[in-house]
């Protein structure tokens, strides 16, 4: 993404005014004020902040099962942190599109447990390797260390880019307008049984059967008060970080418990289409405790002729920690 921009490494100062502690939906990109979990910011230094947020005790779609965080909702307060950061602190224009190139975290599955009040949460960002282009930023990468009352929670990295209007019109060439694209989107195909990928609800669940155990097809609901409480012409990220971990789950053994997705590195290759069938395939790769407590996958997302995202994941069964 980005090939012909002009690119350079000036950098324009960075306000050092904070927001109050309400963090307006349009900030993180969200139509639903109870999808906003960011709380505040303030800046600590040069392109460095810390961010506030609280996580609700349970969620209609991260599912706070067996007292703990599904480590999903941290991916989804990342996501709400970099539009809120470049948009309150590097200028960037509401009707700019944020595309994610990667995502690594791991989380501490200790700090992960549910208590009796929400999960008030410190999030310490610092960007680097910043690219600007006329004054904005253009791709920028993200660390951040998530604690929780002193506890370190979690490790995030994550790059991604701040494409224009007219730049983000041209990489999505003639597929049309957001309103139309996404009126268009097909129905889904019927799903996988709840069962297989421990969901309660048909509409939370993200894949379909084929004749290949480890094969499924993408299943997309663009109706999902969450995943798309807004319209847009292409699958969100959520929804694929959520077909990896289904598909871990899917991959278990009839006697296997529950699993959290405790460590994740994706990378984004393409926008996955809603008018072509997205096939998502995974294989173990390595079980990385002798108890087999852990165990490592990989999930490639295929459309077309070419892979949109590859990913790995570790899964922790619940019940050892």
């Amino acid at each position: 993404m980005g090939r012909g921009m002009l690119i350079t490494t000036d950098r324009p100062a960075v306000p050092r005014q904070a927001l109050t502690t309400t963090v307006a939906r349009e900030y993180v990109h969200r139509a639903a004020l109870s999808e906003v979990f960011l709380t505040g910011w303030e800046p600590t230094g040069r392109d460095a902040f810390t961010v506030s947020a609280q996580w609700p005790r349970s969620h209609s779609f991260y599912p706070s099962e067996h007292g703990v965080y599904d480590p999903l909702l941290l991916c989804e307060t990342v996501r709400q942190t970099f539009p809120l950061l470049t948009h309150v602190a590097y200028g960037i224009p509401f009707g700019y599109q944020l595309s994610w190139s990667r995502l690594q975290y791991a989380v501490n599955p200790q700090a992960m447990r549910i208590e009796a009040r929400p999960a008030e949460l410190e999030i310490h960002a610092v960007f680097s390797d910043i690219r600007y282009r006329k004054g904005l930023p253009a791709m920028m990468t993200m660390h951040l260390e998530v604690v929780r009352g002193g506890s370190l929670l979690a490790m995030v990295s994550t790059r991604f880019g701040c494409h224009s209007p007219a730049l983000y019109q041209r990489l999505r060439g003639s597929i049309g307008e957001v309103a139309e694209v996404f009126a268009r989107a097909p129905q889904p195909p019927e799903p996988v049984s709840r069962s297989t990928v421990g969901r309660l609800r048909k509409q939370d669940i993200v894949l379909a059967p084929t004749p290949d155990r480890l094969r499924w097809q993408l299943r997309v609901d663009t109706s999902h008060p969450v995943l798309f409480d807004h319209a847009l012409d292409h699958v969100p990220g959520m929804l694929l970080l959520e077909a990896v971990r289904q598909a871990g789950l899917a991959m278990r053994s009839s006697k296997a418990g529950a699993v959290l997705p405790t460590s994740m590195d994706i990378s984004f290759n393409r926008y996955v289409e809603f008018d072509e069938p997205c096939w998502i395939e995974a294989e173990p790769v390595e079980t990385a405790a002798s108890d087999g407590s852990r165990r490592t996958i990989r999930v490639n997302a295929l459309q077309g002729e070419s892979f949109a995202f590859s990913a790995s994941a570790e899964l922790t069964d619940i019940s050892s920690l």
